[in-house]
């Protein structure tokens, strides 16, 4: 059984569906919830909550091809809703001088995708991260491709330029 049929059996109500559909994102959607948490425990917590918000509203999905990018924006979601909420404990303080220069570019990276709109850093996650093509974003956000490709350059010229004021990262 292929995805596509997993899917529509899930969305039409079988459990067992909906369970191998979960095995099939699990992963995609952990790192989802790690790259907005920054913390494994939170994230596994956001799967558990992601988990029973999909199962309670699979039904809703009108295009089975599209279910794991709809549950990846329901973990997205989540997760901005939680940093909101300030649940999230957050380290600050001096940065360690034995980071490397990757992970200075990270530092920074996030830095910049955190002066973002939730809906623009949605649209860099999908597009960047999961590797979503556009026309299926645009069909998920009910928006027209040109839109979304719009909005794309929008964020990513923004982005350039915080990170050109920062100095660095001339390749994004």
């Amino acid at each position: 059984m292929d995805q596509k049929e997993i899917s529509e059996k899930a969305i039409r109500g079988d459990d067992e569906a909906f369970l191998a559909l979960m095995q099939l994102h699990k992963e995609a959607l952990l790192r989802t919830a790690i790259a907005f948490l920054k913390n494994e425990a939170d994230a596994l917590e956001a799967l558990q909550e992601v988990t029973y918000r999909a199962y309670k509203m699979i039904h809703t999905v009108r295009e089975p091809a599209y279910v794991k990018t709809w549950m990846i924006r329901i973990m997205m979601n989540y997760c901005q809703d939680q940093l909101k909420k300030g649940k999230r404990f957050v380290v600050t303080g001096e940065m360690d001088e034995t980071i490397g220069k990757e992970d200075k570019y990270q530092l920074e990276l996030d830095e910049a995708l955190a002066t973002l709109q939730p809906e623009e850093q949605q649209l860099i996650y999908l597009k960047y991260f999961q590797d979503v093509k556009i026309k299926e974003i645009a069909e998920l956000s009910s928006i027209p491709e040109g839109t979304v490709k719009s909005r794309l350059h929008k964020i990513l010229r923004s982005l350039r330029s915080h990170l050109g004021d920062k100095g660095g990262m001339d390749h994004v």
